[in-house]
């Protein structure tokens, strides 16, 4: 009994482990059948990974929020219509490289929403990312000068879901304009791109400024795109 447990751990099969001495000390192992007891432990080992993976793909996201779409109020008075999040839930935007825009007044609960989404992309295992703009075009104007500008933006268009919150806080200068747009371009109907603004989708044209380079991204963005404008009073407020 001890050979094996030291050999599942030499292989780093945690689950079977686990399950493995929950069997014997509940005394289990006898009552099962060489394949009862095969199929017990590789379901215990693939939801471990499953697990570990989930973890994991939560941490390198860097959510805003610890959130959950289980944990939203689905409510049509703050213009959250509960067939959409549904629908939303169940990925089948991300598998078609959909994207959602996402608008509301301060404390509405943008961010919370946008990382509930990212939270249910991670559990069925796509690779997230989650960025505030002004912090995300900060680090490509960084990149750009120590040299790595295009491994991240590599990196960026690898990433199954890009978060980005609070777009249009401020203007946005030339270069941050061109990284944008080559962000958004390197998405375009290859991955899922999630928006979060204070302000209406029809403000962000002048939020971008420049006429061709506004046009290019709205155009990749506002045609193939689920929205969302909540409504209501602050729910900071009542909290």
């Amino acid at each position: 009994m001890m050979q094996i447990e030291s050999q599942l751990t030499r292989l780093r099969l945690h689950g079977m482990s686990r399950s493995w001495q929950a069997l014997l000390e509940t005394r289990k192992s006898h009552e099962l059948s060489l394949s009862e007891g095969l199929a017990l432990l590789l379901q215990a080992e693939e939801e471990d990974r499953s697990d570990r993976r989930f973890e994991q793909l939560k941490r390198n996201a860097r959510f805003r929020y610890q959130a959950s779409v289980e944990e939203l109020r689905l409510e049509a008075a703050r213009g959250l219509d509960k067939g959409l999040i549904l629908g939303l839930a169940t990925g089948e935007y991300l598998a078609k490289a959909e994207s959602v825009l996402i608008s509301g007044a301060t404390g509405c609960g943008k961010s919370f929403l946008a990382s509930a989404l990212g939270h249910q992309a991670c559990a069925q295992g796509y690779k997230v990312a989650y960025y505030n703009v002004q912090k995300l075009l900060l680090r490509t104007k960084m990149a750009r000068l120590d040299g790595t500008i295009y491994k991240f933006l590599e990196k960026l268009s690898k990433t199954d879901l890009l978060i980005l919150d609070d777009f249009g806080l401020t203007h946005l200068e030339q270069q941050q304009r061109l990284d944008l747009m080559e962000i958004i371009e390197d998405r375009h109907a290859k991955a899922s791109t999630i928006i979060a603004s204070q302000l209406p989708v029809a403000s962000w044209y002048d939020v971008i400024g420049e006429e061709t380079i506004a046009d290019a991204i709205l155009d990749r963005l506002v045609h193939s795109s689920y929205r969302i404008e909540l409504r209501g009073e602050s729910l900071r407020k009542k909290q």
